[in-house]
This record gives structure tokens, sequence and C-alpha cells, in this order.
């Protein structure tokens, strides 16, 4: 099927016009089209057949983040799968980078209320995809138990079958069986975290209201995405500080900001290769030594 006859078929599933057709950009194992109907445009991103649960996990995680009415969220028009492809068809919404100070005062509020949302454990009742990385969810009780089930291990356990060895190896090893160090005096509430908050995934929409998209939802301790919203930068410091007026955090946060890291680099290190390593490396070394 030519990308022209998908888009046809995705509007003719919608019961609308179709009008034409772009392909734009491509990710990394994504492509998307911009689709014109006569209902206005769509956002469709692709994959083959076989990984349509990318995008059912995917539209969960919107559908989740929509329902706080906290942030303005893409609404989904489509998701299935036909022929050799899956898809996502999602609202066109025209989005400027969080930058100045009033979008960063709006989105850091919007932050706060979303993390206000708590659940009755940690984790999600499926798993998703933090990007092209599948995201082992469930449900605990334990936060550090979760994370280090969770989190670290699978992302361990791929790095090792790909080939790594080392000090990086027992340094996480290490971190793992000390985790619960760093939470002695800390029980997070169960908050609905974004996942992978990082400023390519937000923007403002064209009437000043913070959006996200791209979610790697679960629910779990607030500061990790504050965490990942501070290690790639790129948000206004506004954003930072009217969350921190808002939602002050623990006054030990410091001392898991590397752990929650951590996490997202060994994801970059598993998905993009050793060009991320000696950070992950130095990390992991940093955190085990304040852990023993």
């Amino acid at each position: 099927m030519t990308l022209e006859a998908l888009a046809q078929h995705i509007v003719a599933t919608l019961g609308s016009r179709f009008e034409t057709f772009s392909e734009l950009p491509a990710g990394r194992t994504r492509r998307a089209l911009r689709i014109d109907t006569g209902d206005g445009p769509l956002f469709v991103k692709l994959l083959p057949a076989d990984r349509a649960a990318v995008f059912a996990a995917e539209a969960d995680g919107l559908t989740l983040l929509t329902q706080t009415d906290t942030f303005r969220v893409p609404a989904i028009r489509s998701q299935a799968s036909h022929d050799t492809y899956a898809w996502l068809a999602l609202e066109w919404l025209d989005l400027q980078p969080v930058r100045d100070a009033d979008d960063g005062r709006r989105f850091g509020e919007a932050l706060a209320a979303l993390h206000a949302v708590h659940g009755p454990h940690y984790g999600l009742n499926r798993d998703n995809w933090l990007g092209d990385s599948r995201q082992e969810n469930g449900s605990s009780e334990s936060w550090p138990l979760f994370f280090a089930r969770k989190r670290l291990l699978p992302q361990l356990a791929t790095a090792v079958e790909g080939g790594l060895r080392g000090s990086l190896v027992s340094d996480l090893q290490g971190i793992v069986e000390r985790i619960g160090a760093l939470f002695l005096d800390y029980r997070p509430a169960a908050s609905l975290l974004h996942g992978d908050l990082w400023h390519g995934n937000a923007g403002v929409d064209g009437d000043g209201r913070p959006t996200v998209f791209d979610p790697a939802v679960h629910y779990g301790d607030r500061e990790a995405d504050f965490a990942l919203a501070e290690m790639f930068g790129g948000f206004p410091t506004t954003m930072y500080a009217t969350y921190l007026q808002s939602a002050p955090l623990h006054p030990n946060a410091s001392s898991r900001r590397a752990l929650y890291r951590l996490y997202h680099l060994l994801n970059h290190y598993n998905l993009h290769g050793t060009s991320y390593l000696r950070e992950t490396e130095r990390t992991a070394a940093r955190l085990l030594s304040e852990l023993t």
C-alpha cells in the first residue's frame, strides 16, 4: 500500500474528506504524515503493523493525561492498523517551544497540577514505551523496589545482552542493592508522571496553553519527571521556579537526582550507542560512592 493510499484509508475510516498529504521528517524508527482533511489537518505516526501495541500504549497514555485537565494534549483521532502499517492519528497542533518567562510559569503550574494527581499504587496497569524501549510497569507498593526492578534492571539486562561489560555493570548492580538508602526518610506519593518529560516533548499552543505529547506515563515519584526536565534543559528558569513554589520537593531530593537521570542515560546508551557510555559510567560511579 502506498502512503497516499494509506492516508486516504485513514481519512475514510474517520468519515471525513481526504484533501492532500505530505510526509514529514522521519524519527529514528517512525515515519510521520500530515494529512489534510475536510475536518482539519491530522498528524499521523506510522510503524510496521506488528508494532501496533506501541501506539495503543501511547494512546492510553495520552488519554490519561487528557483526563487530568492540566496540559493541552493532542486529541486522538484514530489508532489502528491496516495492511503493513500501524498508525496513530492525532489532531494537528501548531506548537511553539516553551521559551519565554510566561510560558515557563504556565508550564510549571501545569506540571505541579499533573503531579497532584495520585494513583493507588506505583506503576501502571500496562507496559508502554520510553522512546523505542519497552517500559515494564505492573503495580507495586514500594517505589524503590519498583524503580530497581522495572526501570534499572531491564535497562541493565538490555545493555549486557548488547555486550556491556566492566565496572558499569557492577556499579549498577550495587546501586540496585542499595537503592533503599535513598528513601529512608522519604515515601513519595504515587503521582501521575509524563515519564519522558524533556523539552522536545513539550510546547505551547496558539493560545499559550502548555502542551505535552509522546508520554511514557506511570505513577511514581514526581522527582523523576523533574530530574529529567532539568537533565536536558531547554525550559525557561521560570518553569522550575514556579513548579518549586507550587510543589516544593523533599529536602533530600538532590540525593535522588542522579538515580533518575541514570535510567534515561542507560536508555540512551541502549538506543543510541557508546556516545552516552562515559556519562552513564560517571553518573553510576558517583551515585554508588554516595551509597557506600
